[in-house]
């Protein structure tokens, strides 16, 4: 009886790691989609920088 439990509990415990594994490949996907979305939002930003700053450099320069 004894070799069946630890048998029976091997077998539960790789059952458990499997879902723990699938759980944490979920939240993975969903961090690497929010690390994406970010990203795509720094880029946005650093492109209206740049039209900013080079906006500001044609006024100067138009008006000096």
């Amino acid at each position: 009886m004894g070799a069946t439990d630890r048998i029976w509990s091997a077998l539960t415990s790789m059952i458990k790691l499997e879902d723990k594994l699938t759980r944490q490949a979920e939240a993975l996907k969903s961090q690497q989609a929010k690390i994406e979305d970010l990203t795509a939002r720094v880029i946005r930003l650093e492109s209206h920088l740049e039209l900013l700053v080079g906006a500001a450099i044609v006024k100067k320069l138009k008006s000096g």
